[in-house]
């Protein structure tokens, strides 16, 4: 997929900037409004070159519903990793198997790997310590298999699935 044209990049960045403002103001009083859309008018005419390269084709519907399911997918990953994490904590035994396991990523897109390492790290148990290329390097408070395939099967690909929708990276 090649990149978008001018004005559907330029668009696209408006109307993620006027859906930021609406968040951060919370308000649809008409000035907030007006104001809120001349700055993403003039924000996204300074910025969209580096925003998007695929402009309107962001907001395709099944790369709108990959995000919106990814998120309570993490969220449901993040609460068990919670749990985990405390259960290893209040054991008396405290089982862990800390260790850096590297994991191999099938996304190419940067802005793809960042959120994967992201989600990783936010999830409790894990951290994202280096991203070199396709290996990501993970510290993992139980290591259940240090095999590359292994580890990539446990800790990244569960998310790499949305991720890759989301991102356009098809390789």
């Amino acid at each position: 997929m090649g990149e978008a044209s001018k004005v559907s990049r330029y668009l696209y960045t408006v109307i993620i900037l006027f859906v930021i403002w609406l968040f951060l103001t919370n308000s649809l009083d008409p000035q907030e409004l007006t104001m809120g859309f001349v700055l993403s008018l003039i924000i996204a005419a300074l910025t969209y070159q580096v925003f998007t390269k695929y402009g309107l084709s962001n907001l395709h519907p099944k790369r709108i519903l990959y995000t919106v399911a990814y998120i309570p997918y993490f969220l449901w990953a993040m609460i068990m990793a919670n749990l985990d994490v405390a259960y290893r904590v209040l054991h008396p035994k405290r089982p862990i198997n800390p260790g850096i396991v590297e994991i191999k990523t099938n996304l190419t897109n940067d802005i793809a790997k960042l959120v994967l390492a992201n989600s990783i790290t936010l999830t409790p148990g894990t951290m994202s310590v280096d991203v070199k290329g396709d290996r990501l390097y993970i510290h993992w408070i139980d290591v259940k298999d240090p095999s590359l395939e292994g580890a990539s099967k446990h800790i990244g690909k569960p998310f790499e699935k949305f991720l890759r929708v989301i991102f356009h990276d098809d390789n």
